[in-house]
C-alpha cells in the first residue's frame, strides 16, 4: 500500500487522467459469436447498431448493451444484411418490427414533427405568458392606489420644503 501512495503521489496527472478516461470508456456488449466473417458486413452492421435503442435499457444503443433482446436485435441486424438488404432495408425492417422507438433519433416526419417542435413552442409560449403578466401587472394599479389630492400634496411640499437645510 505504501509503494501505491508512492507512486500515485510521483504520477504526472495527465497519467491519471488517461486512466480515469480508459475506465470510463464505453465497452461494447458485442460477443465474439456475433462477429461476422466479412469485415465490410461486419463494420456496416457495427454502423446500423449504433443507431438503434436498446428496449430493455432505452438510453445505450444495442451496440452497447448487454441485454438478450440487444443481442437478438444485434444479430437480426446481422442476418438482414447477410441476407443481401441495404442499410435502409435492415433499418426498415426493424422498424417495421419494433416500431420507431427503436431508432436512436427518430425521425421527423409524420406525427413526429410535433415531438420536436414541442419544446420551442413551450418556451414561447412560456416567454408570451410572461409578457403578458409582466405588462398587465405594470399597469395595474393595487386597490385604494390613487394620486395625491390637491391638500395632500400641498402637505408633502410643506414638509419636504421645512427638512431641507
Amino acid at each position: 500500500m505504501r509503494r501505491f501512495r508512492e507512486w500515485w503521489g510521483k504520477t504526472p496527472p495527465y497519467i491519471l487522467v488517461l486512466c480515469l478516461a480508459l475506465l470510463a470508456a464505453p465497452v461494447w456488449a458485442v460477443q465474439p459469436d456475433e462477429v461476422l466473417d466479412d469485415p465490410a458486413l461486419e463494420l456496416r452492421a457495427r454502423e446500423l447498431s449504433k443507431g438503434l435503442r436498446c428496449l430493455v435499457c432505452q438510453n445505450e444503443s444495442i451496440d452497447e448493451s448487454n441485454a438478450s433482446l440487444a443481442r437478438d436485435l444485434r444479430l437480426l441486424v446481422r442476418e438482414r444484411l447477410v441476407e443481401g438488404d441495404s442499410d435502409a432495408e435492415a433499418l426498415a425492417f426493424i422498424v417495421d418490427r419494433y416500431g420507431e422507438f427503436v431508432l436512436l433519433k427518430p425521425t421527423t416526419g409524420g406525427a413526429n414533427w410535433l415531438l420536436w417542435a414541442a419544446g420551442p413552442l413551450m418556451l414561447v409560449a412560456a416567454l408570451g405568458v410572461g409578457v403578458v403578466y409582466i405588462r398587465r401587472r405594470s399597469h395595474a394599479r393595487a386597490p385604494g392606489e390613487q394620486g395625491l389630492n390637491a391638500d395632500e400634496s400641498a402637505r408633502l411640499k410643506e414638509i419636504l420644503d421645512r427638512n431641507d437645510p
